[in-house]
C-alpha cells in the first residue's frame, strides 16, 4: 500500500481543495445558480427542522393534554377548539411538506444545471488541453487511458464538484441544527444522542480509506482495459492477419476480471458503512426513548418533545447516511478528479516562448546549426546536424531506417525542439515564432495517410478550414482525385469510414495530397512554404504511384520541400541530397555527385538498381 492509496478522506481534502481551485473559475459562472440551488437548500434545511413541531402540538395539546403546562407555553393553543387546532396543524404539516419539496426541487434543478455547465467545460478545457500536449507525453500515455480521463473520469469529477460537496455541506448543517434544538429542549437526552457520533466518525473514517484505496486501483485497472481495447481495436487488421484475438481477449479479460473484483469489494465497502450507520441509528434511538420515557413519566418533558427527539434522530442520521454515502462518493471522485488535474497540469514541452509572434509570409529558406536531438536523455537521434536549403529546393533526406530522417523534419514542424543547437527559417530562430503561425505554412503528406470519419469535402478542408467549395475542387484537381471522388456513392459528400478505411491507399494518399494543396487554392498567396514528404508512395501499386507523384510533382512546385524516401530512384532530381544514418548526415550533395563520391549513397543504389533488375 502506497502513501498516496492509504490516504483517508481527512487526508484527501487537501486534494478536494485542489480540484475545487482549479474550476473555481468555472464555479464562478455559474454563481447565481449556485446562489439559488443553496438558498433553496437552506431552506429544505430549515423546514425539515420545522417538520416535526406540528406533531409535537397535536400529542402536546390535543392527545395528552395533561402535558400543556409542560409545553412551550404558548396560551392561545390552549383556548382553540381541538378540531379547529388539529385542522390548522394538519394543514401546516401539509404547507411545510409542499414548501420542502419545492425547496429541494429548485436545490436539485438548479445544482444539476451548474453541474452540467461546469462539466461540459471542464471536458472541453481537458480536450483542447490533450490536443496541445507534445508528442512526447502521447507516446508515454496510453489512448484508452486518456479517453477514461475524459469520458467517466469527468462524470466522476461532478461528484466533487457540485453533486457531494454542497448537499454534504447541507446535510452538516442540517446536523448542526438539530444538534443545537434537541439540546435546547434537554441536554441529557441530547448527550446521549449525539454519544454515538465518536463511533459514526470512526468508522466513517476507516472505511472510506480502504474505499479510496480499492477504487484509485479500479480506476487504473479501467485505464488500462480501454488502452487495450482500443490499441486493439485500432489495429483490427493486424490483429485478425496475426491471429492475436485469443492473446488479447486474455489480456482484457484479465483486467476485466479484476476490475469486477474491486468494483465489488468497493461496493462492499460501501454498503458496509451504510449499513453500520444504520445500526448506531437504531441503537441512539432506543438510548433515547429508554431515558426518554422515564423523563415523560416523570413529568420533566412532554410526549411531544420526546417525538421531537425521536423524530430528529430519524431525521439526523438520514443526513449521516447520506454523510457516509457522499464520503465514498468523494473519496471515489477524488481519485478521478486527481487523474483529470495530473493530465491539466503537464505543461506542453512545445509551446510558444514568450514574446513570439505571428511569422510573416516565408520564403522558404532552412539552415540547421549544430542540431542534437534525443527522445531520451540516454539516446541521441540526430548530433550535430548541420546544413542549408535556399527558397524553393527540393532536399531528399535517404538512409537506412532509424537513422532520424524523420525525426529530422520533426523538428522543422516544431513537433519537438532540439536538445542542442538551432533551427532557423528565412535566418530567424523557429521559436521566436508562434507555433501555428508556422504550422499554417507547412504541408505534410505522411506515409500513413490519416483521414477521419467525415465527408471527404471535410477531410480536405481540414487542410485550410472555411475553405470554399470551389477552392477544396480546385485542390483535389491537383491532386488526382477529383475524378474518383466523383465517382464515389454522394461524391464529395461521401463520408469516409474512420481512417478512410473505405478507400483504397491511392486513393487516401490523393485525399491527404489535397488536404495539403488546399491551402495554396484558398489562399490568394502560395499558400505555404515548405512540404514536408514523408514516404508519401510507400505501399502504393505503379498507377497510383504515378498518379500520386504527378500531383506532387504540381504540389511542391513553389515551395521548399522535404522528401522523405527509401526509394532512391524518387531522388534523382534532388537538389540536395542528404544521406542520414546514425543520426549523423554522412554524405550531401546532388544525386550525381555522390556517386561520383562513390560512398554509402552510392552503394544503395546499386543495390536497389540490382535487386529490380
Amino acid at each position: 500500500m502506497t502513501q498516496r492509496d492509504s490516504k483517508s478522506l481527512r487526508a484527501a481534502l487537501p486534494g478536494i481543495a485542489r480540484i475545487l481551485r482549479q474550476f473555481s473559475p468555472m464555479l464562478g459562472k455559474q454563481k447565481s445558480l449556485l446562489i439559488v440551488s443553496f438558498v433553496a437548500l437552506i431552506a429544505e434545511i430549515l423546514l425539515h427542522l420545522l417538520e416535526p413541531w406540528p406533531l409535537k402540538f397535536i400529542f402536546d395539546y390535543i392527545l395528552v393534554p395533561d402535558f400543556r403546562s409542560q409545553s412551550l407555553g404558548i396560551p392561545w393553543l390552549s383556548e382553540l377548539n381541538p378540531l379547529v387546532l388539529l385542522t390548522g396543524l394538519t394543514l401546516a404539516l401539509i404547507a411545510i411538506a409542499l414548501l420542502r419539496a419545492s425547496a429541494a426541487y429548485f436545490s436539485v434543478v438548479g445544482m444539476a444545471l451548474a453541474a452540467s455547465n461546469v462539466l461540459t467545460e471542464i471536458r472541453s478545457d481537458l480536450y483542447s488541453h490533450l490536443q496541445n500536449l507534445s508528442l512526447s507525453f502521447h507516446h508515454k500515455a496510453k489512448s484508452g487511458d486518456l479517453i477514461t480521463r475524459v469520458t467517466s473520469d469527468i462524470e466522476r469529477l461532478r461528484e466533487v464538484t457540485v453533486m457531494a460537496v454542497l448537499p454534504l455541506i447541507a446535510h452538516a448543517l442540517t446536523l448542526a441544527g438539530m444538534i443545537l434544538v434537541m439540546f435546547w429542549l434537554h441536554w441529557e437526552l441530547a448527550l446521549i444522542a449525539i454519544a454515538i457520533f465518536p463511533l459514526f466518525v470512526f468508522f466513517t473514517m476507516r472505511l472510506t480509506k480502504r474505499i479510496r484505496q480499492v477504487v484509485r486501483s479500479q480506476r487504473q485497472r479501467e485505464g488500462a482495459m480501454a488502452a487495450t481495447a482500443a490499441e486493439s481495436i485500432g489495429a483490427i487488421k493486424v490483429v485478425q492477419a496475426l491471429s492475436l484475438q485469443d492473446m488479447l481477449e486474455r489480456t482484457f479479460a484479465s483486467h476485466n476480471r479484476q476490475s469486477l473484483k474491486e468494483s465489488a469489494q468497493a461496493q462492499k465497502l460501501a454498503a458496509g458503512l451504510e449499513r453500520m450507520v444504520e445500526l448506531l441509528t437504531g441503537l441512539a434511538t432506543a438510548l433515547v426513548l429508554w431515558r426518554g420515557v422515564q423523563l415523560v413519566m416523570g413529568k420533566v418533558i412532554t410526549p411531544g418533545d420526546l417525538l421531537v427527539f425521536v423524530n430528529y434522530l430519524r431525521i439526523a442520521f438520514k443526513p449521516m447516511r447520506q454523510i457516509a454515502k457522499y464520503t465514498g462518493q468523494i473519496a471515489k471522485a477524488t481519485a478521478s478528479g486527481e487523474r483529470i488535474l495530473d493530465v491539466l497540469d503537464t505543461v506542453p514541452d512545445i509551446c510558444d516562448a514568450r514574446g513570439a509572434v505571428d511569422a510573416p509570409p516565408l520564403k522558404g529558406s532552412v539552415r540547421f546549426e549544430n542540431v542534437t536531438f534525443a527522445y531520451e536523455a540516454s539516446k541521441e537521434i540526430l548530433h550535430n546536424v548541420s546544413f542549408t536549403v535556399e527558397p524553393g529546393q527540393h532536399v531528399a533526406l535517404v538512409g537506412p531506417s532509424g537513422g532520424g530522417k524523420s525525426t529530422l523534419v520533426s523538428l522543422l514542424l516544431r513537433l519537438y525542439d532540439p536538445l542542442e543547437g538551432r533551427i532557423l527559417v528565412d535566418g530567424h530562430d523557429l521559436r521566436e515564432y508562434k507555433l501555428q503561425s508556422i504550422r499554417r505554412q507547412i504541408s505534410v503528406v505522411l506515409q500513413d495517410t490519416i483521414l477521419f470519419a467525415a465527408s471527404v469535402r471535410d477531410n480536405i478542408a481540414y487542410g485550410f478550414l472555411g475553405a470554399s467549395d470551389q477552392a477544396i475542387e480546385q485542390a483535389a484537381r491537383l491532386a488526382n482525385a477529383h475524378n474518383f471522388i466523383l465517382a464515389l456513392p454522394q461524391g464529395y459528400d461521401t463520408v469516409l469510414g474512420e481512417r478512410g478505411a473505405t478507400l483504397s491507399g491511392g486513393q487516401r494518399q490523393r485525399i491527404s495530397i489535397a488536404r495539403a494543396a488546399i491551402r495554396q487554392a484558398a489562399m490568394s498567396t502560395t499558400g505555404f512554404a515548405y512540404a514536408i514528404l514523408d514516404e508519401p508512395t510507400t505501399g502504393l501499386d505503379k498507377e497510383n504511384e504515378h498518379a500520386v507523384n504527378e500531383a506532387l510533382e504540381r504540389l511542391t512546385q513553389q515551395c521548399t520541400t522535404f522528401l522523405v524516401s527509401h526509394n532512391l530512384r524518387a531522388v534523382e532530381q534532388a537538389d540536395i541530397i542528404l544521406y542520414i544514418e546514425g543520426g549523423q548526415i554522412l554524405e550531401q550533395g546532388t544525386h550525381r555527385e555522390l556517386l561520383r563520391l562513390g560512398g554509402r549513397y552510392a552503394a544503395m543504389y546499386a543495390l536497389q538498381f540490382a535487386i529490380r533488375n
